[in-house]
């Protein structure tokens, strides 16, 4: 029988980085997002990629509750088109001060989110390139032969004192 083998995982990584970075092209090259880097805010948001990536989360999560708010101000309009102005003031009221609670609670939890994001895309990236980093086996052996020895020494600088 003849022995199977595994599929080479830095193959197969080389051909998920070659296909995220033709992706990742693919939205460069697009003429919206050109006009929109050439833009002050695009360049702003360039130079600070950790903002811009708390606006990013920030914006998703907000869009369920500014949509709820929405919803409710179109009702309660039309229920002021019933003769419910006072309703209408207080429930707006009511709903604006709820949906300026959930926006700063939302910016708070969008800032840890893209901290934890950020720290987390280190530490995978530092480990990435630490778990595949070519390192031949004779330089390891003889770093360890050379650490060893240097420890010796020191061991034996100790005895004679």
């Amino acid at each position: 029988m003849a022995k199977e083998e595994p599929p080479s995982v830095s193959r197969d990584l080389q051909e998920l980085q070659r296909k995220l970075c033709l992706l990742l092209e693919s939205f460069q090259n697009n003429s919206k997002v050109v006009a929109f880097m050439k833009s002050p805010v695009g360049r702003y948001l360039d130079k600070h990629p950790f903002l811009a990536l708390t606006v990013l989360m920030f914006v998703s999560m907000s869009a369920i509750p500014v949509g709820f708010f929405l919803l409710i101000v179109v009702l309660t309009s039309l229920g002021a088109l019933m003769g419910a102005i006072l309703l209408e003031g207080l429930v707006i009221s009511v709903c604006g001060l709820s949906l300026l609670c959930i926006l700063c609670g939302l910016g708070f939890v969008s800032l840890a989110m893209s901290g934890i994001a950020m720290m987390s895309y280190v530490v995978v990236s530092c480990l990435m390139s630490y778990w595949f980093s070519p390192r031949p086996l004779t330089q390891q052996t003889a770093n360890t032969d050379c650490q060893l020895a240097m420890k010796s020494t020191d061991f034996e600088g100790l005895y004679q004192e």
